[in-house]
């Protein structure tokens, strides 16, 4: 048998078998299309497209306009600010997007988890204003614990607080004007006497008053003060430290409000020349005894130093007890506290009507109704101030999930985040409403988040107004367009620094933006960064071509 190739095959040969091969292709395409068509009888081939659609599947995607130069150089210098030698170790979290148009000008790991520290305070205000609303006011009663005869009250006298954290000489003539309010109530009741004691009773909120992970170093100190349903001059007790008028002497301790009992074990020593070493003072945590040692110069300054109070509700009701003394009102015993429900004559009661008590059951003679929320809000972000912070949002956990704990108030506020701010629950964890704890997480993109949907709601311009002003009591960027204009809340912790807020461009335009860095070596320069970026927003300015 002789191989040979196509080629070779004569011409007339080849042509007729292309005929051949040309038919079999052709009876080959006739049973597969008979085939299909019988295909189709199981199940109908989709439709043909329309002409509309035809069209519309080979039109190209309509193109974004082009981000002008504006924006271009503005993200070119934020980023150069973001890109400091000092912080280049530093992680970073930065979102600035437009109020009005809602585009993003910069954004630099926006979703990254960091520690916001007191940018948590955020979360807290707009939940705060969403559960609460800017009117909310906290109520705070006194009962009288059993008959009253001829003026001699036969029983205790029950100071019953709901989480008011302002009572204090902040928003009176002095600390103890409310008590005495209170006590001129209680006389007009016809109460001239008390058999029994005054009793302070915090069991409104439950749970711990310290919280969760603070650092037990800061917990002497005015910003780590217990949250408790019943508060007196923010839980701070001062401790003024005298030189003897003798030296060898140990020096005389008084405290504000004065004569507050506190374990304190003196072991320091009045001198004549100096100290060596300096006095000090030191307790290991609220509870713990106070030492008092080294040595302070005879005729030389007082020391002073403030302290929190290991028991709030007992150094309210000792400050109440001291007012109705002082007001002409007799007390018997000494002042008690009350943390659990089990103890307490108010909290789960069947009835607050007065009308439908039981004889045996306390009745209301005295009332305090505090300034409105949004008083308090204003001085929890223009001064950091963590007690209200934490009272905040225990009351938001009260009203929102029904307990009044650090748990509950977390959990309102993260629902609150997802719910109503549109926050991925991945995008924030709430352990305290004032970001001590090193466990609260959230984003940029989260705390603008926040900023959106408290400006889509009516409590807008109530909250702006809480937040500090660049220049003036947020004590930065003078000097620039920022100042009386930006305004945000700062936030500090070891290794973490941010700041939230919001300005006004050159074009009148209102900007978001949120700045979050940890992992810090030196707060100070990440603090610099964020003015910095806070005047070049202030600078900005949009070109025609990209203008809104």
């Amino acid at each position: 048998m002789i191989l040979v190739s196509l080629n070779q095959i004569p011409a007339a040969i080849g042509s007729a078998l292309r005929a051949r091969w040309h038919f079999f292709t052709l009876v080959g395409l006739l049973v597969l299309s008979v085939w299909s068509v019988a295909a189709w009888d199981v199940e109908s081939p989709p439709p043909p497209p329309s002409p509309v659609e035809t069209v519309e599947a080979i039109r190209p995607a309509p193109a974004r306009p082009p981000i002008g130069q504006d924006i271009l150089t503005l993200r070119r210098d934020i980023a150069a600010l973001l890109d400091t030698p000092s912080l280049r170790s530093a992680e970073w979290g930065v979102l600035v997007v437009s109020l009005q148009g809602g585009d993003t000008l910069f954004a630099h790991a926006e979703n990254h988890f960091l520690a916001p520290a007191s940018n948590m305070k955020i979360a807290t205000t707009a939940a705060a204003l969403h559960f609460l609303g800017p009117s909310f006011t906290y109520e705070t009663f006194v009962y009288a614990d059993g008959p009253v005869e001829n003026g001699v009250l036969r029983g205790d006298v029950i100071l019953y607080g709901t989480g008011d954290p302002g009572i204090s000489d902040r928003f009176y003539r002095n600390r103890t004007d409310v008590y005495e309010a209170l006590a001129e109530q209680i006389a007009e009741a016809g109460i001239t006497r008390i058999e029994g004691a005054v009793i302070g009773d915090a069991t409104y909120f439950s749970g711990p008053e310290l919280g969760p992970e603070w650092d037990p170093r800061d917990l002497n100190e005015w910003f780590a003060a217990s949250a408790s349903a019943l508060s007196f001059n923010e839980n701070i007790v001062t401790l003024q430290i005298l030189p003897s008028a003798r030296a060898g002497l140990p020096p005389r301790i008084e405290t504000i409000p004065f004569g507050f009992p506190l374990d304190v074990s003196n072991s320091a020593e009045t001198v004549t020349g100096r100290p060596r070493p300096n006095l000090w003072l030191d307790r290991v945590e609220p509870t713990a005894r106070i030492r008092v040692d080294g040595e302070i110069r005879q005729g030389g300054p007082d020391i002073w130093r403030r302290l929190t109070v290991p028991d709030p509700a007992l150094f309210a009701a000792r400050a109440f007890r001291e007012v109705l003394i002082s007001e002409g009102i007799g007390v018997r015993s000494p002042e008690r506290s009350v943390h659990t429900i089990a103890r307490s004559r108010i909290t789960g009661r069947e009835s607050w009507a007065p009308r439908l008590l039981d004889q045996d059951e306390p009745r209301l003679v005295a009332r305090h109704t505090s300034p409105r929320l949004l008083e308090y809000l204003t001085v929890l972000n223009h001064e950091s101030h963590n007690l209200f912070a934490e009272t905040i949002i225990k009351t938001i956990g009260k009203v929102a999930t029904g307990e009044g704990s650090f748990e509950g108030g977390a959990r309102a506020v993260q629902s609150f985040a997802t719910r109503e701010a549109g926050i991925e629950s991945d995008q924030i964890v709430v352990v305290d409403g004032s970001g001590l704890s090193e466990s609260n997480r959230t984003s940029a993109a989260a705390m603008v988040g926040f900023l959106r949907q408290v400006a889509a709601s009516d409590h807008w311009d109530a909250f702006v107004s809480t937040l500090p002003e660049a220049g003036r009591s947020l004590r930065r960027m003078y000097g620039t367009r920022a100042a009386r204009n930006l305004r945000a809340k700062t936030g500090t912790i070891d290794g973490v620094s941010a700041l939230t807020g919001l300005v006004t461009t050159r074009d009148g335009e209102v900007l978001l933006f949120s700045i979050l860095s940890n992992e810090l070596r030196s707060t100070g320069a990440a603090k610099r960064v964020e003015d910095r970026i806070g005047a070049r927003l202030a600078e900005f300015r949009r070109d025609t071509a990209s203008a809104l």
